[in-house]
């Protein structure tokens, strides 16, 4: 008889619909610390929340650009959950979407392209002074525009700001599609991010994988677990 662990990666392997929900758990095995356990990048801090907010940004921008600088980590490398759900993709009989709470662009690196960063990403930056693109790269030696002295930012959702119509209208139409969504690296209690589920068929399978604990208002299955230890066996 198959174990818990193997009982769900054939579930996910006999999806022709999946859609996954991807968190910071995601991404730990690759070293990028996740925001909210005792190692993660909040620890510590009196006031994480402030520190990644739009009112930060805003009124001290020297204290949001140097909490922001430490969240990039440029030499991460995608793991086998990236890999497997990028090749899942590639496969055409299955119909795959992400929807990433993650800032990191690991999915990207991995090769995902049905995917809404619902949060954004570090390694898109823009000034909002000229509005002009700026790499992260240049970023990450300033917090200035050269060109125009304007404050450049990343483009992530901060706290105290609102989500577009679009990355709200595509997150809630790959959940639709789905027969099976997969949620899998996150406590699943941050709004809006968590309200998607909502938007699920009445009889998609829903499955979350985390190593603590998860809380919905629907009905799951549960696997306390490393996310890497079921995707290794897909």
């Amino acid at each position: 008889m198959k174990n818990l662990k193997e009982q769900v990666a054939a579930t996910i392997l006999a999806a022709h619909k999946v859609t996954f929900l991807t968190g910071a758990g995601v991404s730990t095995a690759s070293g990028i610390p996740d925001y909210r356990s005792l190692k993660g990048v909040y620890h510590g801090l009196e006031a994480p929340e402030y520190l990644l907010s739009h009112d930060c940004l805003l009124h001290e921008p020297a204290k949001f650009y140097q909490f922001v600088k430490h969240l990039y980590h440029p030499e991460a490398k995608p793991n086998v959950i990236h890999e497997k759900i990028a090749k899942l993709e590639t496969e055409k009989e299955r119909k795959v979407w992400t929807v990433s709470q993650n800032i990191d662009g690991l999915h990207e690196k991995s090769g995902s392209r049905q995917l809404v960063n619902f949060h954004g990403t570090l390694y898109q930056c823009h000034c909002r002074q000229c509005g002009q693109p700026v790499s992260w790269q240049e970023y990450l030696k300033s917090d200035r525009h050269h060109a125009c002295g304007g404050q450049i930012r990343p483009e992530v959702v901060l706290y105290g700001e609102g989500f577009t119509q679009d990355i709200l209208e595509q997150a809630v139409a790959a959940v639709a599609q789905a027969d099976v969504v997969v949620v899998v690296g996150t406590t699943f209690q941050v709004h809006p991010f968590c309200d998607l589920i909502h938007y699920t068929k009445a009889k998609t399978k829903i499955i979350a994988i985390n190593q603590t604990p998860v809380s919905m208002p629907v009905a799951f299955d549960m696997v306390q677990c490393a996310g890497e230890d079921i995707f290794q066996l897909l």
